[in-house]
């Protein structure tokens, strides 16, 4: 069975930081591409950032680059995403994800309850 549990939310002030960690159970977590997406209040699941497999390559939406990074470890089963000079706007509940392909259309798997971000002076 499939779990992904995130740990790491928090409250920020504009600009700091905060790491978000996932811990991976139930999958050969070395051999699935990961991302972390998000959900602000009121608002729909938006993607923010993905790894692959092997953690050679690194995507993240335009919103964030040059503030978040996203990493895994594989060793430990483990995904993270450090985020740095955080805005209000990143305010949400993120979560893990595994992601899949069905019928060529891409979709994230998530399992876990997520992580709640507050950015707010």
């Amino acid at each position: 069975q499939v779990q992904l549990v995130e740990s790491g939310g928090g409250l920020a002030k504009p600009g700091g930081s905060l790491r978000l960690s996932c811990a991976a159970s139930g999958f050969t977590f070395s051999n699935y591409p990961m991302s972390w997406a998000r959900q602000a209040p009121g608002k729909g699941l938006e993607w923010v950032s993905g790894i692959y497999s092997n953690g050679s390559n690194t995507y993240y939406t335009d919103s964030v680059k040059g503030r978040f990074t996203i990493s895994r470890d594989n060793a430990k089963n483990t995904l993270q995403l450090q985020l740095n000079n955080l805005k209000p706007e990143d305010t949400a509940v993120y979560y893990c994800a595994k992601d899949g392909v069905w019928n060529d259309f891409p979709y994230l798997e998530v399992w876990g309850q997520g992580a709640l971000v507050t950015v707010s002076s």
